[in-house]
């Protein structure tokens, strides 16, 4: 099948698509090296993403940058200029969707990675943050994901606005490099995989 060429694909999510963008982003992610880290057995990770990206569909859903296909094949979650970093409420909420007692030994290497990620989050210029992009497996490679990046970052250069994420996969940094992030920095997780940062100027 052809790539996506119409940007016309992109809409806003709705709350009711929560539950089937939730399982959607856990098949995108289930090899995911951050993934992987987060919830080694394998038989857990599933649900555990699930729960995840459930939480934090709704999060982001209240600043309305939640972005899907009609299918619900791909999804792009944004946080707008001034609302990136989470709240206690919200760090609770995501830790309570994730923590089962088989992976408890695990939470306090965990969170010291991930909050090592958002201390590198650069608290200036403002900016959009990317904090999740997933398309389904069998839909990957068509165009999706560019045509919701495009939803947002052509907002971006017409209101002189940076973009920022952080890339899980070293082979995802040529995507978003044709779409003009730059990598910032390359991290390394506790006993994990690298991240890395990756920084966009308006066009």
């Amino acid at each position: 099948m052809a790539p996506v060429e119409e940007q016309s694909i992109a809409r806003r999510a709705a709350p009711g698509d929560v539950p089937a963008l939730a399982r959607m982003l856990a098949r995108a992610f289930l090899d995911d090296p951050i993934a992987c880290w987060s919830c080694p057995p394998q038989a857990l990770r599933p649900a555990m993403l699930e729960r995840f990206h459930a939480t934090r569909l709704r999060q982001l859903m209240a600043h309305g940058e939640v972005w899907t296909t009609p299918a619900l094949e791909c999804a792009a979650l944004w946080a707008p200029p001034g609302h990136w970093r989470t709240t206690v409420r919200e760090d609770l909420q995501l830790a309570a969707g994730v923590l089962r007692p088989r992976l408890l030994v695990r939470a306090p290497l965990v969170v010291a990675g991930l909050l090592g990620i958002e201390r590198r989050h650069p608290a200036q210029p403002a900016h959009f943050y990317l904090a999740v992009l997933g398309t389904e497996p069998a839909r990957q490679g068509r165009g999706l994901g560019s045509a919701l990046l495009a939803a947002v970052l052509e907002r971006c250069d017409a209101d002189g606005v940076g973009a920022y994420l952080e890339s899980s996969k070293e082979r995802n940094i040529d995507f978003y490099a044709r779409h003009g992030f730059r990598v910032s920095a390359e991290l390394r997780l506790p006993r994990g995989p690298r991240v890395w940062p990756m920084w966009r100027e308006p066009r």
